[in-house]
């Protein structure tokens, strides 16, 4: 399904998009993630199971632009050498995920990073982000970015700091949220 498909029917949400970015790797060891999970690089992402990942791990943070994307539009993307999807499994089932962009060389972009909503607040958290980022700099690129915004949870913007990143700018964005993908829309976003 395309967005020109979803139809007309959207709702404008209004969110503060922060941009980050590390210029170097941590010079401090990070947290560890515990005995009882592990990350997988997935290496070959099916459309169905990356559905579920962004699903499940955006549902409450307005993550809705590749749900506007059919499989076909999908497909590539996860397809494509210079994404990576990297898997946070925690007692043999999906935690969490981050995904790595390399498109926009020398630059390397974490694009998305969250957790499912049965391990949020169980200290997951940093230790991923700092798996996410040791990850990044593995690949030896001129710094690694990231954004958040005002829809996602409220640790975010502050876990990125912890972790090394630095603000570059804010700005106000305004999405047009096709109604038919029935996020759950906050109201402190919605104009």
């Amino acid at each position: 399904m395309s967005l020109a498909s979803i139809g007309s029917s959207v709702i404008p949400v209004a969110v503060d998009v922060t941009f980050l970015r590390m210029d170097r790797p941590p010079e401090e060891p990070g947290p560890r993630l515990p005995a009882h999970v592990r990350v997988e690089r997935t290496t070959q992402c099916s459309v169905a199971f990356y559905r579920y990942l962004y699903g499940t791990v955006g549902f409450e943070y307005v993550w809705w632009l590749r749900r506007t994307l059919s499989d076909a539009e999908l497909r590539p993307l996860l397809r494509d050498p210079s994404i990576s999807v990297h898997v946070l499994y925690a007692d043999g089932e999906p935690a969490g995920f981050y995904e790595l962009d390399r498109r926009h060389g020398p630059m390397l972009n974490l694009a998305y990073f969250g957790l499912m909503p049965h391990v949020v607040g169980h200290g997951l958290g940093r230790a991923l982000l700092r798996q996410a980022v040791d990850t990044a700099w593995a690949e030896g690129p001129r710094g690694v970015t990231v954004n958040t915004c005002t829809a996602d949870h409220r640790r975010a913007l502050p876990n990125y700091l912890a972790a090394g990143f630095q603000k570059l700018r804010t700005v106000r964005e305004v999405w047009r949220v096709p109604a038919k993908l029935g996020l759950p829309i906050p109201e402190r976003l919605r104009l």
